[in-house]
């Protein structure tokens, strides 16, 4: 397994899910697995995936969207129940590319994402990995400092680098010191592009019911989601705290649960070559 941040040739193309322009990426031949990621200011689905999209692409064909509100997709999400339409217009890309089913790999926003439209849609959905996903135990405790640096990006004196910076290498990983300058600087001009400051994608919630469906532990369907799942969490994450891992693997019927020591909320760039072997493996049914 590699962690080369060397991302193969894509096929790139722009959908019409619903009016609206998601743009994605595709490598590899074989089962279809979408990687969604994370909702940090900046992000996009290739560069989230930068150190896993080659690996995986020898084994799977690789669809790697860029959420609603991300990247080259359109902008504006619907603040009165964010996950439900970021699973709506992910389940819109398997109708434009004809998939029934597919695996769905998600980081914290995205893993979100796909929580959500498993529990909507199960049968849409073969396989599933989580690593950190958004949306458990959101209204059981405050939100975490990382989780309100992620939220306050775009209020107060609004985006800037430093505040990038800070969140980055003082929440995002374990160590910040293998954070390169190049990942941050490109992050933040991604996120001050004017549309993307008239509409952040990620915001705190608008409403309590908003806030309520934005927690799965909430949701009964939690206790009969039969889809075989991974949870990869960072024993450092600071962001979405580690012990919604355990929840997961108690409540799900058919959950495994891989704690990450010494690792923060971005388990697929710090440990890239571990994730790789764990989620391809899992995937592939070598579980």
């Amino acid at each position: 397994m590699t962690t080369s941040t060397e991302v193969p040739a894509m096929r790139e193309r722009l959908l019409d899910v619903d009016g609206k322009k998601i743009f994605v990426a595709e490598a590899g031949e074989g089962a279809p697995v979408l990687l969604l990621h994370g909702g940090g200011p900046g992000a996009s689905g290739v560069s989230n995936y930068s150190r896993n999209i080659t690996e995986l692409a020898k084994e799977f064909r690789v669809v790697v969207p860029d959420l609603p509100g991300y990247g080259r997709s359109g902008k504006g999400v619907d603040l009165a129940d964010p996950f439900g339409a970021l699973a709506s217009g992910i389940r819109g890309v398997l109708d434009q590319l004809n998939l029934e089913k597919a695996h769905f790999v998600g980081n914290s926003y995205g893993g979100a994402c796909a929580l959500r439209l498993a529990l909507d849609t199960p049968q849409r959905v073969d396989r599933m990995v989580l690593m950190g996903p958004g949306g458990i135990g959101t209204t059981r405790a405050l939100p975490t400092p990382g989780l309100n640096s992620l939220l306050n990006y775009y209020t107060g004196d609004g985006p800037s680098r430093p505040k990038l910076e800070k969140f980055i290498r003082d929440y995002l990983v374990f160590n910040a010191a293998r954070i390169p300058d190049s990942i941050i600087d490109a992050r933040y001009q991604d996120s001050i592009a004017p549309e993307v400051v008239a509409a952040p994608p990620l915001r705190r919630p608008t409403s309590l019911r908003a806030l309520w469906k934005m927690d799965f532990t909430r949701d009964k369907r939690l206790d009969r989601l039969a889809v075989p799942t991974l949870v990869l969490w960072g024993a450092e994450d600071k962001v979405n705290r580690p012990s919604g891992g355990r929840m997961l693997a108690g409540r799900m019927p058919d959950c495994d649960l891989y704690e990450v020591a010494n690792t923060g909320h971005w388990v697929q760039w710090e440990r890239a070559e571990l994730f790789n072997r764990l989620c391809a493996d899992f995937l592939a049914g070598r579980r």
